[in-house]
């Protein structure tokens, strides 16, 4: 837990139960001596950029949070320097339910997951939305030039604060690309048992005619 997260994450009544579960001296020795967690080492850039999907929070004029998944190529939320991250907001389904709440409340909250190796980072900040008229020269810096979708907007994030979580209750799972290459060898073998099941099949079948 970095000192930056602790302090936006650890408001008063976080505290209070934190002192009620008998936390509260190991999170304030975090808060007094934890590692600042508000510049992105090598470390978050090289997690960040290989990751094809994020969860963003953010909260609604009424009250309500509310959560998107955001999916890409591999590498489409970039890191633009060691307090910015941007991604381009290509045209879905028009709700603009985030574009919205940002408007009102720019802070938001990031969740990304890496679930083979059960890993997440956290992190915390300020959104900016730039439309797509005034963000000629960021676009062409961000943008994949293997997606054919529409880009609106470009959102620019400016961290915070973030933090790893620990692996526990995490279940891991993979994509098609990270299971192919481990099947491959099994579906071979088993097309070759195939193939040789069929051939002595082949032989006992013409042994038993001959008889």
């Amino acid at each position: 837990m970095s000192q930056s997260f602790a302090k936006i994450a650890f408001t008063p009544l976080v505290k209070e139960h934190q002192t009620l579960h008998g936390s509260r001296l190991q999170y304030e020795r975090v808060e007094q001596s934890g590692h600042a967690g508000d510049r992105l080492s090598e470390s978050e850039r090289d997690f960040i950029t290989s990751r094809d999907s994020f969860y963003m929070a953010s909260v609604s004029e009424t009250g309500w949070p509310y959560i998107q998944h955001r999916g890409g190529r591999t590498g489409f939320l970039h890191v633009l320097d060691d307090r910015t991250l941007a991604f381009p907001d290509y045209r879905g389904n028009r709700q603009y339910v985030s574009v919205g709440n940002l408007q009102h409340d720019d802070r938001v909250a990031l969740f990304l997951m890496d679930y083979p190796s059960q890993t997440r980072l956290k992190i915390l900040g300020h959104a900016a939305i730039r439309e797509v008229d005034v963000a000629g020269e960021l676009i062409e810096k961000i943008a994949m030039p293997s997606e054919s979708g529409i880009i609106e907007r470009v959102i620019v994030i400016n961290v915070n604060a973030f933090d790893w979580n620990c692996q526990q209750h995490i279940t891991p799972r993979y994509t098609e690309e990270q299971v192919v290459p481990v099947l491959s060898p099994l579906q071979q073998r088993i097309a070759e048992l195939e193939k040789e099941n069929k051939r002595l099949r082949a032989e006992l079948e013409g042994s038993a005619a001959t008889k």
